[in-house]
């Protein structure tokens, strides 16, 4: 086997050295965007495990299908970075990656199913190393518990050592993120903070992103940019948690979907989001979501289908008529143009305001423009303040959708199925039809 000699000083850079050597049980590393994050940890995972025999990796996400493109594309970027890549075996199905010298193996496993993660198992040496990518997304800290219980496992003897990585971007200082990491100091703890600014990789370019967001969304920068917890003060929309909800079967009569289109191309993604609405305890679930740029009206037709809305009543933007009449002849039969009006806006928002909101761990984007959704104190109309006008395309969406909302008259407690019996499964799932 030949060898070659890489200096890591110029692979990895600067502002990482005490991340890159801490060895306590947990290393929590909060930042934005563009500060090499998530490629450092990828490249100190890929020097660790070929430094420590008999040691072995399981990377974590919300959803298991989100690693492709990120944990593993990551991980296979440092390999090559490294210059290893002819040690490393990396398949998709199942989706790991073998230290072909020693066997070791990095495993990719998803939040969505916490019993499988117990059970996962490693054939040679001990699984002592967790990376939770994303860890913003794990909404419920009992879910991290049952994580932490049984993984990393097993007596270590050094040099080894068992340690949980988590990394994320910090969009509201309400997540139990930071009350268990931050707030109170721990002995087997230790965490960092990071930010653009230490990533000598990013270009010009890269760099004027970040400064344009600073003019722009002072609020976004904060948090994408500088690395700093979301706050409250000032956002749209306050009243809103990350969650999975169950809804109670008997209570099911009280709740509709609703769906919400909001077209963008190049500079502004489209905007697509699915919720159910209760107006009775005047609560609303965000479950779906869909924010990508460059997307033809081709595409928007064919990612409804695929999420299985295209027979649904969807509220799009009543500025792109043209749209509206190409989805409808592409299969989405139900488009509707949006309402606008006089105070269509405010009134919207304060009409969302009056529910208590939950957005599903999965809808990353709607977690971050609730995050950074903010009043702009430069624009009024009539006197009154106006939300900023950038990066609430998801946002937009949701706000067309919550005019049908005023339409669903789910029956009352009194009126409630257990107690009627002429109510129908199918009357369940309407209430209305326009």
């Amino acid at each position: 086997m030949t060898t070659s000699e890489i200096k890591l000083s110029e692979i990895i850079g600067g502002g990482y050295d005490e991340f890159w050597s801490c060895d306590k049980r947990y290393r929590v590393l909060k930042g934005g965007k563009g500060s090499k994050k998530s490629a450092t940890t990828a490249l100190n995972f890929i020097y660790r495990l070929m430094k420590y025999e008999k040691s072995n990796l399981l990377v974590v996400r919300q959803v298991m299908n989100t690693h492709r493109d990120s944990t593993f594309a990551q991980l296979k970027w440092a390999q090559e970075r490294l210059g290893v890549s002819k040690l490393w075996k990396n398949t998709v199905s199942p989706m790991e990656m073998v230290y072909l010298p020693t066997g070791q193996r990095i495993i990719f496993r998803g939040f969505d199913d916490v019993l499988k993660l117990a059970s996962t198992t490693v054939p040679t040496g001990y699984l002592n190393f967790v990376w939770i990518e994303e860890a913003f997304e794990i909404s419920s800290e009992a879910d991290f518990d049952k994580l932490d219980l049984s993984v990393p496992r097993g007596n270590v003897e050094p040099p080894l050592f068992k340690q949980t990585t988590l990394t994320f971007n910090p969009w509201s200082g309400t997540h139990w993120l930071k009350k268990r990491f931050f707030d109170t100091e721990n002995a087997e703890t230790a965490t960092f903070s990071t930010n653009y600014l230490v990533n000598e990789f990013l270009d010009e370019t890269d760099r004027a992103v970040f400064e344009r967001m600073k003019k722009t969304n002072r609020r976004k920068y904060e948090v994408a940019g500088l690395g700093n917890w979301g706050i409250s003060e000032g956002l749209v929309y306050e009243n809103w948690s990350v969650g999975k909800k169950e809804i109670p079967p008997k209570e099911r009569y009280k709740w509709k979907s609703f769906f919400g289109l909001d077209y963008g191309y190049t500079n502004d993604p489209t905007g697509f989001v699915a919720f159910e609405a209760n107006p009775i305890d005047k609560e609303l679930y965000i479950y779906r979501e869909l924010c990508k740029r460059r997307m033809l009206n081709c595409d928007i037709a064919e990612e409804i289908k695929k999420m299985g809305f295209s027979k649904e009543r969807i509220r799009a933007d009543c500025a792109e008529p043209k749209s509206n009449d190409d989805l409808r002849r592409l299969g989405i039969s139900r488009i509707t143009p949006s309402v606008k009006g006089r105070d269509s806006i405010l009134n919207g928002i304060a009409a969302i305001n009056e529910y208590k909101i939950t957005v599903n761990p999965d809808c990353v984007n709607m977690i971050r423009e609730l995050s950074s959704y903010v009043y702009d104190d430069k624009a009024a109309d009539n006197g009154k303040r106006m939300p900023k006008d950038s990066d609430n395309h998801l946002c937009d969406a949701l706000r067309y959708a919550f005019e049908d909302v005023k339409h669903f008259h789910p029956c009352s407690d009194e009126e409630a199925p257990a107690s009627r019996p002429d109510i129908t499964e199918s009357d369940l799932n309407g209430g209305w039809d326009i």
